[in-house]
């Protein structure tokens, strides 16, 4: 269950707070330390001051230690930071209260670092909750208008936007004209043009024009309520590295243990014993996937991908071949009508009326492009009831008490329909057409065939996709055979299948599974649901305002950008790099580090040597886990390169 905004809100701000009185008492302890090591060196006395000023000092900066490690355990979690605390203690015990202090002061620095990196999915979120601040301005019955919270919005209201003001709500305009950022929600870095009856999200910005709008989703329920969701739960998640990590992680700190009773039981020396506590805290390790894993999360939503689970992000990185949908994924899915063929003695009108009337309460592609045409040409719809959409095959509704069936040819066929009844299709005219035929009470009527285009960088995409070495590019559909050649051909796919219904689709998935393929399947995630399912990793496209799409796939891409599809490997194979390296630096640190204390090579300043090199492997994986931030950056530039001259 997720957390609520109100709660989220309230654990960001706690959270907050808390990270800030660390680095206070941070710096004041250090700045203690400090004044320990000046009045040790400036004031001639029996060092009393030094020695008093140290003592504040440490016991300043392990207190939050303590509590760190006491909060640890009543979550019943043991994470190492108890061998900061050990260090610091037997340190103090020796006497030298200055070293202790230096080294108390770098691990809770240490520590800060790794609390506010692996707490960066929340940042996120709320950079995320800030996206719709401010006031809704509510449009009352009367005309009138009044300023509310947004949490008090609800479906059916009516809210003006005004230029330069954050759309509150997901809506579609009723009135005006504007441009919209959208690069909160679809990653696009260019404005849009919306206009009347256009679909608006909250968390976008209204840059031109005053606009009305009818609320259709509030607070949560919005596309960037979800969005928040999904970072919820993704931040719960874990590589499968890191739960092998955890099932063993409770005996590191015992092994530890009994390592130092072994180097005082050789060597008798208490500095080796702190030395060793210090280089076994593994801060770069516990930083190694968290810190990686964020950036690169945060790099992919930059660009409108959102991703539910660590897990499916890393298996990107090992899929071999992708099988895509082709009606509004490969192609724009904005079906236009370019012929109607009635049947001898049906007007044309007649066929589209009824077609039209079938399909109205459909959200197809093919329904929106029937529907548009009535509109078009002024053809009014019948009243439509008893209505039963079968996936993959066409609808059956009953249209002024006559049953109406609008499909595909197969589905004709094993509902009684008889070729010689249609139009001829046969000509080099339809090969390209996808062709919806329409019977009514048993007898037909006629078909209408229907053109899609490719996406405008969908070939382009194809390639970079081979270039990455992906093996096998498929295409499968449920659309006529001409139309799949057409399409397959155009984009240069060899390996493609046509007439498919939704369980052909699985079938075709589990075969490539079976042949050995880590396999991503890409559709529009509203009739796909089976094969994104079926495949190691389901990507839905187009998701924004389409709960469906971002409930169904593993990875939602908000916009129709296929080139985005490319970029998703780079951008998981490079984060799979940047883990392995963090993973090698923190290990080389720990075991290097454990080993040089051991054997006392790192002389009388041991286990402030191992404090510096805790901190600096913090600090390397965080900026080798940052290089990933960039990759977004570098995405957003050549998809815009002028983006910057736009305001």
């Amino acid at each position: 269950m997720s957390d609520s905004p109100a709660t989220t809100e309230q654990s960001l701000k706690v959270a907050a707070e808390l990270a800030a009185r660390r680095l206070f008492v941070a710096l004041a302890g250090g700045v203690l330390v400090v004044d320990a090591f000046v009045l040790e060196r400036v004031v001639a006395d029996d060092g009393m001051s030094s020695l008093l000023c140290a003592l504040v000092g440490v016991i300043v900066l392990l207190c939050p230690l303590i509590r760190i490690v006491i909060d640890d355990i009543k979550r019943g979690q043991v994470r190492m930071n108890e061998l900061a605390v050990l260090a610091v203690v037997a340190g103090a015990s020796q006497g030298d209260l200055k070293t202790s202090g230096v080294i108390a002061f770098i691990m809770l620095i240490s520590l800060i670092i790794e609390s506010r990196t692996a707490s960066g999915a929340k940042a996120s979120l709320e950079a995320l909750a800030k996206l719709s601040p401010g006031k809704a301005r509510r449009v009352t019955e009367s005309g009138s208008e009044e300023l509310i919270d947004p949490s008090e919005l609800q479906e059916g209201d009516r809210i003006q936007v005004r230029p330069g003001e954050n759309i509150l709500a997901d809506g579609e305009i009723l009135s005006g004209r504007t441009s919209i950022r959208e690069a909160n929600i679809t990653g696009e870095s260019l404005p849009v043009d919306r206009e009347t009856g256009a679909r608006v999200f909250a968390g976008t910005t209204n840059l031109t024009g005053a606009i009305d709008v009818h609320v259709s989703r509030a607070g949560q329920d919005t596309t960037l309520g979800k969005i928040r969701e999904l970072i919820l739960k993704a931040e719960t998640t874990k590589l499968p590295v890191v739960r092998i990590i955890d099932q063993y992680v409770h005996y590191y700190t015992p092994v530890v243990l009994l390592l130092a009773v072994l180097v005082w039981l050789f060597t008798n020396d208490l500095g080796r014993i702190v030395a060793l506590f210090v280089a076994a805290c593994p801060v770069a390790l516990v930083l190694a996937t968290p810190s990686a894993m964020v950036a690169a999360l945060s790099a992919a939503a930059r660009v409108g991908l959102l991703v539910k689970n660590v897990s499916d992000f890393e298996a990107v990185a090992r899929v071999t071949a992708f099988v895509f949908d082709k009606t509004g994924t490969l192609t724009s899915g904005r079906l236009s009508v370019s012929r109607l063929a009635p049947a001898e003695g049906i007007e044309s009108a007649e066929l589209l009326r009824r077609a039209a009337s079938a399909e109205q309460q459909s959200n197809h592609p093919v329904a929106v492009a029937l529907c548009a045409l009535a509109t078009k040409a002024k053809v009014s719809l019948a009243v439509v009831t008893d209505l039963h959409e079968e996936a993959g095959r066409g609808i059956r509704a009953v249209v002024e008490e006559e049953e109406v069936l609008v499909g595909n040819w197969q589905w004709m066929l094993s509902n009684g329909g008889e070729e010689e009844s249609f139009p001829d299709w046969g000509d080099d005219e339809t090969a390209g057409m996808s062709l919806l035929f329409v019977m009514s009470a048993g007898r037909a009527l006629g078909w209408v065939g229907l053109e899609d285009q490719p996406r405008e960088n969908a070939g382009a995409s194809i390639e970079a996709l081979r270039g990455l070495r992906v093996a096998s590019v498929a295409l499968i559909t449920g659309d006529r055979e001409g139309v799949a050649k057409r399409v397959a051909g155009g984009l240069g796919i060899s390996d493609w299948r046509a007439e498919c219904v939704p369980s052909e689709k699985v079938d075709y998935v589990e075969e490539a599974i079976a042949a050995g393929h880590r396999v991503a399947f890409v559709g529009d995630g509203v009739n796909d649901g089976p094969a994104l399912a079926a495949s190691h990793v389901g990507i839905a496209l187009g998701a924004a305002g389409s709960d469906v799409a971002i409930e169904s796939a593993a990875v939602a891409l908000m916009n129709n950008d296929l080139s985005r599809l490319p970029f998703l490997v780079k951008l998981s194979r490079t984060a799979r790099r940047v883990v392995l390296q963090n993973l090698v630096v923190g290990g080389v640190i720990v075991t290097g580090g454990v080993t040089l204390s051991a054997l006392g090579v790192l002389g009388h300043r041991a286990p402030i040597v191992a404090a510096c090199m805790q901190i600096c492997g913090a600090l390397a994986v965080v900026l080798n886990s940052a290089r990933l931030i960039r990759e977004a950056g570098d995405k957003r530039e050549e998809s815009c390169p002028n983006q910057n001259a736009i305001s």
